[in-house]
């Protein structure tokens, strides 16, 4: 396959009273994530119509990426942070990169 970038979604529904704890530890670990050698980004969006409710874009350079961010520090310390702070647990879908091809990146 030409276009080897694998990408996750991780969906996530915050508690409303957490929205901005949920925030600040969501970006501080996004800052510590896009320098690691294995992601290529690491984006951070929030709804609109639902404050409440984010989606972490994260672009890997190879499938063994995801396992090594989850062993770094930064993670560790993001999931331990926002754990009591979600509505209900996060999702994943895992996806692979279609376009722009991966030098777009």
């Amino acid at each position: 396959m030409p276009n080897s970038l694998f990408i996750v979604h991780v969906h996530v529904h915050v508690k409303p009273e957490h929205i901005d704890a949920f925030r600040q530890a969501t970006l501080d670990n996004a800052s510590a994530s896009v320098k690691e050698p294995g992601i290529a980004r690491f984006d951070v969006v929030q709804d609109i119509e639902d404050p409440a409710r984010f989606v972490l874009v994260e672009v890997y350079t190879n499938k063994e990426a995801p396992a090594a961010h989850k062993e770094t520090e930064h993670y560790k310390r993001w999931r331990d942070t926002v754990a009591d702070m979600m509505a209900e647990p996060r999702t994943g879908r895992r996806y692979v990169n279609v376009f722009p091809d991966d030098a777009g990146y």
